[in-house]
């Protein structure tokens, strides 16, 4: 396959590229025999942390609610919330089919998990990807999940709106988002599952002069505005994505981001700035706040690429003493999404969050 890509690309966009072209790939688990139904509630949630974004980024998005079968049945109780981040080139709808809900919230809790309130915020871009981060240009993701999403559900639905009895989780785009904001954000959630995470570490660079990276200069120069992404190769978009997030430039219309080769050279401060939202980078700055958490847990498949950055995180969190969860299942990057979320994380998060509250 002919790719127009750049040959700065880094591990996180075979990850994408995985994500976008395997959906079809994902098992169905069986139907669980006696499930209960939930509610699905399509919403819109208002995303103060992004307003003002210089990419013209929707601040009111959507989100898919899903309440358990005692939601309506007892008006009295209220529940735990999982928060569940999808993945690059996907949102938030093209999520549920990835992870075949309603089906495997329902079949988890027909297996015995206790009962929940799920989640899934969207946060796909004009580039297909916000990376969950904090950038004037796409928007402060970051803090939209963190803050206006919790906050919205909290004030909307009968949630314990404790940290104990808040959960997160994502795959791919959003396993490195649920590591970033759970690393970051340990005073708002209290139980953290990652999934395949991309993005964890920066790779090495290719030849700045190469015709790929020609190819890539004129589309991006072609560019008027975000809105041409919908013609361009997807590599070239991933990367902008990770730009848009990473390398934020205010005073650069009209995509107001910078690349990490220009004219033919190496921008080392914009790679700088790349390094630095990898997370192996800066865990170790962190660790007081994982040390927060009731439980961490991670998986990835034996056939994925992300299991050697995804291990060095285990080992990090092993390092220093902190109790986490890790398996490499046999899989790729996404044919067991659906498997593992019915069958693990959903039981994950009923066995470590508070279900009463006060709960400690």
């Amino acid at each position: 396959m002919r790719l127009n890509a750049p040959a700065t690309i880094i591990a996180a966009i075979l990850a994408f590229a995985g994500t976008a072209l395997a959906q079809v790939e994902t098992e169905v688990p069986p139907v669980v025999a006696g499930a209960q139904p939930v509610t699905m509630q399509q919403i819109k949630i208002h995303g103060a942390s992004l307003e003002g974004n210089l990419e013209g980024e929707a601040v009111d998005r959507d989100a898919i609610v899903f309440l358990p079968p005692s939601y309506f049945k007892d008006p009295s109780r209220r529940y735990p919330v999982v928060y569940a981040l999808h993945g690059y080139s996907i949102g938030a709808e093209q999520w549920t089919h990835e992870i075949r809900v309603p089906q495997t919230i329902e079949g988890a809790f027909g297996k015995g998990a206790k009962e929940m309130i799920v989640v899934l915020p969207d946060s796909k871009t004009a580039y297909w990807g916000s990376m969950y981060s904090n950038s004037q240009t796409v928007g402060d993701f970051e803090n939209y999940v963190a803050h206006d999403v919790v906050a919205y559900m909290d004030s909307h639905y009968r949630t314990i709106p404790d940290r104990q009895s808040r959960g997160l989780v994502g795959h791919s785009m959003g396993g490195y988002g649920a590591l970033r904001i759970g690393m970051k954000h340990s005073d708002v959630f209290g139980a953290l599952y990652v999934m395949s995470p991309c993005c964890l570490s920066q790779r090495p660079m290719g030849d700045p002069n190469s015709p790929q990276e020609k190819a890539f200069e004129a589309t991006v120069a072609a560019m008027k505005s975000p809105a041409d992404a919908a013609n361009i190769p997807f590599f070239t978009r991933a990367l902008l994505a990770t730009a848009a997030a990473w390398s934020p430039d205010p005073k650069n219309p009209p995509l107001y981001l910078d690349l990490p080769i220009k004219d033919g050279a190496v921008q080392q401060d914009v790679l700088n700035k790349w390094a630095a939202n990898s997370p192996l980078a800066f865990i170790d700055q962190y660790i007081g706040n994982l040390r927060q958490y009731r439980a961490i847990s991670m998986d990835v498949g034996d056939q994925d690429g992300l299991r050697f950055d995804a291990t060095k995180v285990h080992q990090i969190l092993d390092s220093y003493g902190i109790k986490n969860g890790f398996e490499i299942y046999h899989g790729t990057h996404t044919s067991h999404v659906a498997y593992r979320f019915q069958n693990h994380v959903l039981p994950f998060f009923s066995e470590n969050l508070c279900f009463t509250e006060g709960c400690k």
